[in-house]
């Protein structure tokens, strides 16, 4: 009986852990890094076309996710410009249709004059 005491605390403090963890990271804004990683699987969609990864909309949709004030929108929108603006041959027309392919909507469209100062 003793064991099972001490593995049902040992469980609960494992489950509240958890449960700290994983409502910290909701309440906090996503990161340039954290975006970078989620979008990455996009990079050969944007530039070849094709079909998009799977792994790519869940990206899309978890930045739509993390992203809900307009300094988080304006952020996201820098980050992408930024790290977009780095890999040759990117179809700006591609990068547009993501969203919306992958199920998910954003307030801005990234196009090679989008000024994120201005996102909402």
């Amino acid at each position: 009986m003793a064991k099972l005491a001490v593995s049902t605390k040992s469980f609960t403090t494992v489950l509240l852990a958890c449960m700290l963890v994983f409502y910290a990271h909701v309440d906090a804004s996503i990161t340039c890094a954290e975006v970078t990683t989620l979008l990455t699987p996009c990079i050969s969609y944007a530039i070849f076309g094709g079909t998009v990864p799977q792994a790519c909309c869940e990206g899309v949709k978890a930045v739509h996710a993390g992203s809900t004030t307009v300094e988080d929108h304006r952020a996201t929108c820098s980050c992408i410009m930024d790290g977009i603006s780095r890999i040759p041959g990117i179809n700006y027309d591609l990068v547009g249709t993501l969203p919306e392919t992958c199920g998910t909507t954003c307030t801005y469209k990234i196009t090679p004059t989008t000024d994120c100062s201005k996102v909402d």
